[in-house]
């Protein structure tokens, strides 16, 4: 897919926002139950989590560009909800700029999924969007999803990584917001920021920053998922990253605006391509932010009260 670059424009009254197509059939819009969601979330249920494994015994802690304590942040926060199994979960998710002060983004399957043979898709449920989470804590308030938007493909196909992203509607305006932009070239300098509960890295393990307590941070100058040879991937982009499991929907930012969000993990070797052998360098990534795919969906988030 070309990339097109653009620049930030003023859109429904709200600035710092590229301007986006209407939102067409694509787009689907899921209410959510959002009784006793709350108090379903007690500081116990959230600390039963399991996380990685500690670092093994007098390992020295490791702050680098693949994984370092980020800056407490307003927008950012964990995303809990109960997956398709029933099961306790989190992802990581940022609230936008928009006209009803009440969009955030996320990866769609912190949202939706099918099972592992990609049948029977479902919704998640209870999400509770939680900006500033830090050792338990909730500085900046609680945040009950309303609605979650992904687009259709991404409830039809989850192998299909350039869909999987998804917005919500929350039950009340946020206090702070990051900008958010499309079509941006995505090999330009770039932070992803997350709530991992688990790391690679011996120097990363067993630290709040990797077992979803605090936010967390990696840097550099994403590249293209090179993908399998026998299944390229499209416009997934990444940069070096330990963060784990948890930083799912946590957002790429370049240039004061939210590109994209983290997806998935892959594997790239020296020259940029597919890594079969080591030594394999692990990215985090997901796709750069699109008129096509993310306009529609933040458009339909951003009017929805």
């Amino acid at each position: 897919m070309r990339i097109l670059s653009v620049v930030v424009l003023l859109v429904l009254g709200v600035p710092g926002v590229a301007a986006a197509s209407p939102a067409g059939s694509d787009v689907v819009v899921h209410d959510l139950d959002t009784d006793g969601v709350a108090a379903y979330w007690t500081p116990e249920r959230i600390a039963a989590m399991p996380v990685g494994p500690p670092a093994p015994p007098e390992t020295p802690p490791v702050d680098d560009s693949t994984g370092a304590p980020a800056p407490d942040s307003r927008s950012i926060g964990r995303l809990f909800f109960v997956d398709r199994d029933g099961e306790d979960s989190s992802c990581t998710a940022t609230s936008v700029v928009s006209a009803n002060r009440r969009t955030a983004v996320t990866g769609g399957h912190c949202v939706h999924t099918a099972n592992l043979i990609g049948q029977d898709p479902r919704w998640h449920s209870k999400m509770l969007f939680v900006p500033g989470f830090r050792d338990g804590a909730r500085p900046f308030g609680e945040f009950v999803v309303r609605k979650a938007i992904v687009n259709r493909t991404w409830i039809t196909d989850d192998q299909q990584s350039e869909y999987d992203q998804a917005f919500l509607v929350l039950d009340k305006p946020s206090a702070a917001s990051e900008n958010i932009a499309f079509g941006r070239r995505a090999d330009r300098f770039a932070r992803e920021y997350g709530y991992p509960r688990a790391a690679g890295q011996p120097g990363h393990q067993g630290r709040p920053e990797f077992t979803g307590q605090r936010l967390a941070q990696c840097w550099g100058t994403p590249v293209l998922n090179p993908g399998h040879p026998e299944l390229p991937s499209e416009n997934v982009w990444g940069v070096p990253c330990d963060m784990g499991g948890g930083s799912s929907g946590g957002p790429r930012t370049s240039g004061n605006a939210v590109v994209g969000v983290n997806i998935q993990s892959f594997r790239v070797n020296a020259a940029g391509g597919y890594c079969e052998t080591e030594p394999c360098v692990r990215h985090l990534g997901g796709a750069q932010f699109s008129w096509k795919i993310t306009a529609p969906l933040y458009q339909r988030a951003s009017t929805t009260h």
